[in-house]
């Protein structure tokens, strides 16, 4: 990969990526390299829509592969199919490629996606693959990684629920790139963006203080994980919802109320031992941001795009 070519892949990939050009350049460059990626942070931080447009630019493979207790080695390479191979036997051409030989052959990317979730027998399968760039299969036989195959695993912090430390056999192979949240402004983009039609409802006033409250999650006491922006999202289309179903201003207690539980009473984790439920600190957060009457206008007008565009992006 050329250096003016990965010039050109990070501008069109900045353009598309809200506000993170930098992690764009970081990922590019290891691509590059010829490295082996792990990409690390809370949930909702944007890890797999960041490499499935890595992909598309590059026009290559992009293989999927959910992380969790049940991916087994059989499940991530593949296996005979059992009825084949009662008529012909181990033969290569009845052999089912599992996403791990998908990704090899084709010298695509293979996403893991919250690879501490996986097993340590399947992990070891990754390693092996990752030191020899190649596969022994028993009956298949060795599969050799095509030109271009690159692992690129994600996962959230090592405290939440069913995860397990990564081995330092992981990250002695791979360039580890930490994702946190995006800056409110570029936040803020992202739900007039992914909200379009509900934003113009709503208008933009709304759409800030859904934005600020989401992020007032983060740092609540209470909480040991808030919500991403994808919660400002939902709250921002449940509330343009209720407003239509119940004839009520988008601003009404009742509106933003119940659309600020809906959307974000599942997405954050209290703390244990606080004595208090997730209803209740949300109910506390909407206080804050939308009761009493937030002083928005139902003709407040939609998300101005372009006014609040980051600096830096495109």
């Amino acid at each position: 990969m050329s250096g003016s070519f990965s010039r050109q892949l990070v501008d069109r990939l900045a353009g598309t990526v809200i506000g993170r050009r930098r992690e764009v350049e970081q990922v590019v460059a290891a691509l590059a390299a010829g490295r082996h990626l792990l990409l690390e942070g809370p949930p909702g931080t944007g890890k797999s829509t960041l490499l499935r447009h890595v992909a598309a630019e590059l026009e290559r493979g992009f293989c999927f592969v959910e992380g969790n207790a049940e991916l087994t080695p059989a499940r991530l390479v593949g296996a005979f199919d059992p009825a084949a191979v009662l008529e012909a036997g181990y033969s290569p051409d009845v052999f089912l490629d599992g996403p791990l030989v998908t990704a090899l052959r084709e010298g695509a990317l293979l996403y893991v996606e919250e690879i501490n979730r996986i097993p340590e027998e399947t992990l070891n399968v990754l390693i092996s693959v990752m030191s020899e760039g190649r596969l022994q299969v028993p009956r298949l036989g060795e599969v050799a990684a095509a030109d271009g195959f690159r692992l690129v695993a994600a996962m959230n912090p090592f405290d939440a629920v069913g995860t397990a430390r990564i081995s330092g056999a992981v990250y002695d192979r791979v360039c580890r790139l930490a994702m946190g949240y995006q800056a409110p402004e570029e936040e803020l983009l992202i739900v007039g963006s992914q909200a379009r039609a509900a934003a113009a409802v709503a208008g933009a006033g709304f759409v800030m203080q859904a934005t600020e409250m989401v992020r007032a999650t983060r740092e609540h006491p209470d909480l040991r994980m808030g919500s991403s922006v994808r919660g400002a999202i939902d709250l921002t289309m449940l509330a343009a919802e209720l407003h239509e179903l119940r004839g009520l201003a988008v601003s009404d207690p009742g509106v933003t109320r119940d659309a600020a539980q809906m959307a974000l009473s599942g997405r954050v984790r209290v703390r244990e031992g606080c004595g208090r439920t997730a209803e209740q600190i949300v109910d506390e957060l909407w206080s804050i941001f939308f009761e009493p009457g937030p002083g928005l206008d139902d003709d407040d007008g939609p998300l101005d795009l372009d006014e609040l565009e980051p600096a830096g992006k495109g």
